[in-house]
């Protein structure tokens, strides 16, 4: 945190979604424009609340990812001095500005570029853009030590490891486990999740997000991106990442070590922990989050997750293992597959079936050395997913 009256700049990619609204309620209930300095907020075709916002928070940037929406984004700054930018070069532009820490929230393969020109340039980052990693895991990270940027994790499950991992002790480390809530099908059969419709799925029981992560949860891929995720942010072996189902969301994650020593860091499911802890570390900041009642609580419930109903689970691993662009290719074909679930093009269980046929036909691609090999097997995933929807 900046000392005195110092006011820290920061630049927040994707501020229209989930994580974006809950990181400038953060910053506002902290001190908002008398604490901070917003040099950009960016967004995609909410053109009116990256307006309010941009206005709200005095941001002296404002970028929409459409092109065709620039018209719209610079008359509603009309008068306001505010920039504005649009499309890719502007998401970079963003990111290139200065600002000590950046949110990188944007949603997708679309988060990458900007995402990865803040390593470059030696950012804090605030990392909720599960592709930088899933995708392009070991050139991110190279292009992170190279910049002298620093990782902060917000996904629940990796801030919570974050803050249990004792750093002196990761030789002591056993496994990482992730909890995952089981989502809105937890309990279901394989039949009854074969007839599911986007708006059925995207109701999650204790986590209020977006549509897309809002399905990828109850699909699991969520939690199959986040094992990854895993292995590349805290460098262990694949076959020491574990999930257990905990259906309170109340143990975000946990470490278990050598001595049989289990930690964990437990909250109630507000998304502004997480977000507040990356804010403000290596201190901690007063949140306005309910805090746990143990005593209401009662009872806290585990058990493994059914990857048989969940197979997102097991393309994970299988991914994790081969490694190369073969997260690229899971994700690619996840994508395209979830965008026509969506569109009620196919049925839930086909999403799972989809990615797994994809991974298959690209089983024997080459690793990336360049971040455009990671561009290209996501691509050819996406249109074997494609054929295989038409």
């Amino acid at each position: 945190m900046a000392s005195g009256d110092e006011k820290r700049r920061l630049t927040i990619l994707g501020s229209t979604g989930s994580i974006g609204t809950n990181t400038l309620d953060v910053i506002e209930r902290l001190g908002g424009r008398k604490k901070f300095e917003i040099a950009a907020l960016t967004g995609n075709g909410n053109i009116p609340l990256l307006a309010e916002q941009a206005r709200r928070l005095g941001a002296e940037l404002a970028v929409t990812a459409d092109e065709e929406r620039y018209g719209e984004l610079k008359d509603a700054l009309s008068g306001s001095g505010i920039a504005v930018a649009a499309g890719r070069s502007g998401l970079i532009e963003a990111a290139e500005r200065d600002a000590g820490w950046v949110m990188a929230a944007i949603v997708g393969n679309a988060g990458l570029a900007p995402t990865l020109a803040a390593a470059r340039r030696g950012a804090a980052i605030a990392l909720a853009n599960k592709e930088c990693l899933v995708s392009a895991g070991s050139l991110f990270l190279e292009a992170v030590r190279k910049g002298g940027a620093r990782l902060l994790p917000v996904d629940s499950e990796h801030n919570a490891i974050f803050q249990v991992l004792e750093s002196e002790q990761r030789h002591a480390v056993e496994r990482i486990i992730l909890t995952a809530s089981g989502g809105p099908f937890r309990t279901k059969s394989l039949e009854e999740m074969r007839h599911v419709t986007a708006d059925i799925a995207r109701a999650h029981p204790n986590w209020s997000m977006g549509l897309k992560i809002s399905i990828d949860s109850a699909s699991m891929f969520n939690k199959a991106l986040e094992m990854i995720e895993a292995r590349h942010l805290f460098g262990f072996r694949p076959d020491q990442i574990e999930v257990i189902v905990h259906p309170q969301s109340v143990i975000h994650s946990m470490v278990g070590y050598s001595d049989g020593s289990v930690l964990a860091q437990l909250g109630c499911p507000d998304m502004r922990t997480a977000i507040g802890y990356a804010l403000s570390y290596p201190k901690r900041s007063a949140l306005p989050v309910e805090r746990l009642d143990f005593a209401k609580l009662a009872r806290l419930d585990f058990e493994a997750p059914d990857e048989s109903r969940f197979p997102a689970l097991r393309l994970a691993r299988r991914a994790m293992e081969a490694g190369g662009v073969q997260g690229a290719v899971l994700n690619g074909a996840k994508e395209t597959a979830l965008e026509a679930f969506i569109k009620a093009r196919i049925g839930f269980l086909a999403m799972a079936e989809i990615v797994e046929k994809v991974m298959d036909a690209l089983a024997d691609l080459p690793a990336a050395a360049t971040m455009d090999d990671v561009f290209a097997a996501d691509e050819k995933a996406r249109q074997i997913a494609a054929g295989l929807i038409a």
